[in-house]
């Protein structure tokens, strides 16, 4: 699949994110002090919108239940979630935001 356009880097704000929907995926799209990550929008513990979660030392913190979630790597930092979420690769150019999608997504 490749390269997707996302958003346009001023449709994210510092320290926000973004639900976007690919594939019939909803992803999480968070921009920390300028740099940007993607996620699968749902937390593996429960169904929580991660994007709705405090985000912090990059870690976003579901909403439902509090289970941290590294945002590089998706990999779950406390209980009670004990799987990691999908975690996609960004890119940027001066104006996008892309996810980055393999053949199989």
């Amino acid at each position: 699949m490749g390269k997707i356009k996302v958003l346009n880097k001023s449709e994210l704000l510092t320290n926000h994110s973004k639900v976007v929907n690919v594939n019939n995926t909803e992803i999480a799209v968070f921009n920390v002090e300028g740099e940007y990550f993607a996620i699968n929008d749902r937390c593996s513990h429960a169904e929580a919108s991660l994007s709705e979660g405090e985000v912090y030392d990059c870690k976003v913190e579901c909403p439902l239940h509090g289970a941290e979630f590294d945002l590089k790597t998706g990999e779950a930092l406390t209980p009670p979630a004990s799987k990691a979420v999908v975690c996609y690769p960004i890119s940027t150019d001066e104006e996008s935001i892309y996810i980055e999608l393999d053949e199989n997504a």
